[in-house]
């Protein structure tokens, strides 16, 4: 039997070693990379670090290489070769010296992106200097959307994740732009549950004013419902008060108030989306099981809960039965799907717009509040209040170009 041998470990780079950064600027065109690497292997080269950006047609690539190996060839052969070959292309080359790697990251590392509708410069040096002022350095940037709105990302270093979360939130109430700080790390892509509210998140509407309508009552329901996502009722108590107005009503109403029902704008793109990418999909309502089994069944939902109307002999009896999902009702849902899920609760994502989904949102990962109410954007992670519930996945990172490829090569 044959000895095995295991590969030495690579060295670390020596951080006093003599280092060029060579940096090209120019119209972008196929072949740009693999030529200026053809180039820099005739100098036997080793390569640190790369970067490239391309921004409307134009390229900026920048490749951190070791001295020259060669015993023949020197720094200043490297540069007029590199130099030569450009204006050959009619690009710009610049050759910078130094020693060693980058300088290393900061300790604290964070993901912040911001959505503007539109992303105004004023807004996004505000931004800029508000992680500057945090002790915050940004490392890079991108862009993750441009519709429905411009979506950019920064990746920061040197700040820690709640602090910068707490003065971005503050900078962002001013400037009017949507501010989302998480933690960096592979967590962020482990993220394998989506939990949403239904009422006014996942769809347009408050399903019991929907009811209401066809019962004559939209007035009073809509009253109590108000006071009840402000907070200042007690949900339960609203609920049943709300569904008692319903008695004597048809029960062939459901199927009218199923159709009416609207998707929020990007609903069934984000659903789609996070399905592809292996999430599963959940709702908590505090309407009614009525309309969440059609949408769990129209969308493709692997959870749904929700109140359920007591129906009698085809008529509505003004009572729900079975245990009553409020507030603390939704939190216990998520913490019971997390687990049917397999999925640890720091891993999820929770989204709703009322008081009565800020149990939910503060026990999962990532609490979002969707166009929520004030009272709910203060205290959630982070807050969307742009109308496009999709937009959602450009917090999880997920850019539009991921979400098109998607769409063009599933059917």
């Amino acid at each position: 039997m044959s000895a095995s041998h295991t590969p030495p470990a690579a060295a670390a780079p020596d951080e006093d070693a003599p280092t060029l950064l060579v940096k090209i600027f120019g119209k972008d065109r196929p072949g740009i990379t693999a030529g200026l690497f053809d180039t820099l292997a005739t100098f036997s080269v080793d390569v640190i670090d790369i970067e490239q950006v391309v921004t409307r047609g134009r390229i900026v690539l920048c490749a951190l290489v070791t001295a020259p190996a060669r015993r023949d060839a020197t720094e200043g052969d490297l540069r007029a070769t590199v130099h030569t070959w450009a204006e050959s292309l009619r690009l710009q080359a610049e050759i910078i010296s130094g020693r060693g790697d980058n300088r290393p990251r900061g300790l604290g590392r964070s993901h912040v992106t911001v959505l503007g509708n539109p992303l105004t410069a004023e807004s996004t040096a505000a931004i800029a200097a508000r992680i500057t002022g945090t002790g915050g350095n940004i490392d890079r940037i991108s862009r993750l959307a441009k519709y429905p709105v411009t979506a950019v990302e920064f990746a920061v270093s040197g700040a820690e994740t709640e602090p910068l979360r707490t003065a971005l939130a503050t900078e962002a109430a001013a400037l009017g732009v949507d501010v989302a700080v998480v933690a960096s790390g592979l967590h962020r892509r482990a993220q394998r549950l989506v939990v949403m509210d239904v009422d006014s998140t996942l769809i347009q509407d408050e399903v019991i004013e929907l009811f209401a309508a066809h019962a004559d009552c939209e007035d009073k329901v809509a009253e109590v419902t108000a006071a009840a996502m402000r907070g200042e009722l007690d949900f339960e108590q609203s609920l049943h008060a709300r569904v008692r107005l319903l008695a004597g009503l048809d029960a062939s109403v459901i199927d009218k108030v199923r159709s009416e029902v609207r998707l929020t704008p990007g609903a069934r793109t984000l659903i789609r989306t996070l399905k592809r990418l292996g999430y599963q999909v959940g709702v908590v309502s505090g309407g009614f099981t009525q309309v969440t089994d059609d949408l769990q069944e129209r969308l493709g939902l692997d959870f749904a809960s929700a109140n359920t109307l007591e129906i009698v002999d085809g008529k509505l009896t003004g009572r729900v039965v079975g245990e009553v999902v409020d507030r603390a009702g939704k939190a216990r849902l998520l913490r019971r799907f997390a687990e049917q899920a397999g999925v640890p609760l720091s891993q999820t994502v929770a989204i709703g717009d009322g008081a009565n989904d800020l149990d939910m949102l503060n026990a999962a990962g990532l609490g979002v509040a969707f166009n929520a109410k004030p009272v709910v954007r203060e205290a959630a992670h982070t807050a969307v209040n742009v109308p496009f519930l999709d937009t959602v996945l450009y917090l999880l990172g997920i850019t539009r170009d991921e979400v098109e490829a998607a769409d063009t090569h599933v059917g």
